[in-house]
């Protein structure tokens, strides 16, 4: 049970209605992260609109992703860390096996994810004030100066969703259970195909 309101499209506030019906739409489904933020619609249209600008920039999408899992482990959001690996696995094609290191924040053996994974769990942890090292690390990877900041880009996206979802306490779809860490699980395509 979630501690705010956990909206439908026929519940959720006028404002809120479209963007409701959109994700419907895109999903299959109405993720309940979204019913959360349908509680008020301009959280839910910054969410919309931040997701859009987000997937406009450079990296890439199994790179925004990768941004997104991470986010979503170090702020303890289940929600997002399965919605992210479906996303991860579904859309981005990345394996299984870099899904799983990436949920369990463990090296997936690809030089410029790790890279990225690394530089994304440093800006959370000195709230974007990382030291040169770290910074070096992420330019020898290959990434630009543009691209470190749509790390930041990304990590501020993953924080209004982890966020609320925390605060609300929203349950996993069904949908998305099977890409929680402790139900994914290496070699298991069935999972890929929900």
């Amino acid at each position: 049970m979630t501690r705010l309101t956990l909206h439908t499209e026929a519940s959720a506030p006028e404002g809120s209605r479209a963007f409701v019906a959109r994700a419907i739409t895109n999903n299959g489904f109405l993720p309940n992260l979204i019913g959360v933020l349908a509680n008020s619609p301009q959280a839910l249209e910054t969410y919309l609109t931040v997701a859009q600008i987000n997937a406009k920039g450079s990296l890439t999408l199994a790179e925004r992703e990768v941004v997104q899992i991470t986010a979503a482990r170090v702020h303890g959001c289940d929600f997002c860390v399965a919605g992210h690996s479906a996303a991860a696995s579904k859309q981005a094609r990345l394996d299984t096996d870099t899904v799983i290191a990436l949920q369990r924040g463990q090296a997936t053996g690809d030089a410029r994810l790790d890279a990225l994974r690394v530089f994304a769990e440093a800006i959370i942890a000195t709230r974007g004030n990382v030291d040169d090292a770290a910074l070096a690390a992420l330019r020898d990877a290959g990434y630009s100066d543009q691209q470190a900041l749509e790390v930041v880009l990304g990590v501020s996206l993953a924080t209004l969703c982890n966020f609320a979802n925390s605060l609300a306490r929203s349950p996993v779809n069904a949908q998305l259970q099977p890409y929680l860490p402790e139900n994914f699980q290496a070699g298991a395509g069935d999972a890929r195909a929900v």
